[in-house]
Order: structure tokens, then C-alpha cells, then sequence
């Protein structure tokens, strides 16, 4: 399975957040997304996911394209984003119940516990959200996103909020998801994390893609030179 965007366009007015950027991330692997404040990260995740529709350019799975008006689509996506996405008054199992719903999924408790199982949460399933900390709305969201097994997976940077215990249940996730061929796009700004979590990296800067390269052998400083105006080529 290949995600791909070709020639990618996403303006705000009169602001190019994203130039004509091409990507592939292939099931079994990770791609992780890096990039100064502003280089258009969360705008190329909404894009690819179908959260916004590019004003130019194509994604596509395995050759067809895909749209975010599509529900067979949205079916096989999951998203984490910097907002959690999650109803304040009502317990994590309540939410998860919901949201299974929303997918089809019978609104059995067992789902939302295994969900929250896969991400160390289970213990947080009868707790109203609005009572959580931030590391644990941040684990609420990702067993969100896992509830019905998606094909891609997207995460706006995952491990904020989380504790070193919650950082270590993540990296095992995300391994677990690469073992089964899920697509995972990770956008992080920790570099070295990202390297060794990740199968290809791909630094965007002002909008533009400026490295995509295997992170094998890669080290965060390696990276660092492509933050800046500097690093205009595309390896």
C-alpha cells in the first residue's frame, strides 16, 4: 500500500503554506515530516488526510485518488491533531463509544478498553475528559484514532504531553502499526526521535519539500543545515 501526493498547493490568502510538494509513504513504514515553525507541517497532514482540500495537486492510494469528501476514504484514515477532538462532558469509554459509532463499530465497551489497552489508557475508560491531564486527552485521542484499525494513520505531534511511560507505549504502537502495513505519516519537531522512530524523513521549509531521504545512518544533526535558508536541495 503507497500513499502519494504529487505537485501539492495549499494557500491562505495571500500565504503559500504549501509549494508543490510530492511525497510517498509506503505501508510497513514511517515517514516522518520535519520542519521549522511554519515550514507547513499540520497544513501537508490536513492535506493528505482530507481534513482540507488542496487548491492544487494530488493524493492518492495505490494509483486512485482519494478526497476527504469520500466516506470510504475517511473510513481508512486515523488522524491525530493538536486538538484532541474529544466531547469534554463525557467519559473516554463514551467518546470512543461514539466515535466507534461513527465507523460502524457496535458500541461495545470491550472495543473501547482494547483501544485504550493499545495505547497503556485503560484505566482512564469511565474518567470525563474535561477531569484528564494533557498526557492523558493526548492517549484518549490516540486510541480515538485506532479505534477502527485504519489503513493511515496520521500524527501531528503525538508525544506531546505525554510522560517518558506514555512516550514508550507510543514508539511501541507505532511499531506495532508497521508490523501490520499501516501508512503512518508522523509529523515531530524532536529530530532525534523522529530518526530513530522512522523509515524515510522528509523536511519541509517554507513550504517547500527541501530533503526526503532514508533516515538510516542519519543523525539529527544531518538534518539541521535544511531548517535554514541555506538547505535548498532536495536529496
Amino acid at each position: 500500500m503507497t500513499l502519494s501526493a504529487r505537485g501539492l498547493v495549499c494557500d491562505y490568502g495571500p500565504t503559500r503554506a504549501l509549494d508543490r510538494v510530492d511525497l510517498d509513504a509506503s505501508g510497513g513504514s514511517i515517514l516522518a515530516v520535519f520542519g521549522p515553525n511554519g515550514a507547513g507541517k499540520t497544513t501537508l497532514l490536513r492535506a493528505l488526510s482530507g481534513e482540507r482540500r488542496p487548491d492544487a495537486g494530488e493524493v492518492t492510494l495505490n494509483g486512485a485518488a482519494v478526497s476527504g469528501s469520500d466516506p470510504a476514504w475517511r473510513a481508512r484514515v486515523g488522524l491525530v491533531s493538536h486538538r484532541t477532538g474529544l466531547y469534554r462532558k463525557l467519559t473516554v469509554g463514551e467518546n470512543l463509544a461514539f466515535f466507534g459509532a461513527l465507523h460502524g463499530i457496535n458500541r461495545d465497551r470491550q472495543m473501547a478498553v482494547q483501544a485504550l489497552d493499545e495505547v497503556g489508557a485503560a484505566d482512564l475508560a469511565d474518567i470525563p475528559v474535561e477531569k484528564l491531564s494533557r498526557g492523558q486527552r493526548q492517549r484518549a485521542a490516540l486510541a480515538r484514532s485506532l479505534l477502527h484499525d485504519p489503513d493511515v494513520l496520521f500524527l501531528d505531534e503525538p508525544f506531546t504531553g505525554l510522560d517518558p511511560g506514555g512516550a514508550s507505549t507510543l514508539e511501541a504502537m507505532l511499531q506495532v502499526r508497521r508490523e501490520a502495513a499501516t501508512v503512518v505519516v508522523l509529523v515531530t519537531h524532536d529530530l532525534e526521535r523522529g530518526l530513530k522512530l522512522a523509515d524515510r524523513a522528509l523536511v519541509l521549509r517554507r513550504g517547500r519539500r527541501v530533503l526526503d531521504t532514508e533516515c538510516s545512518g542519519r543523525e539529527a544533526e544531518d538534518l539541521l543545515p535544511f531548517f535554514t535558508a541555506g538547505g535548498n536541495r532536495v536529496e
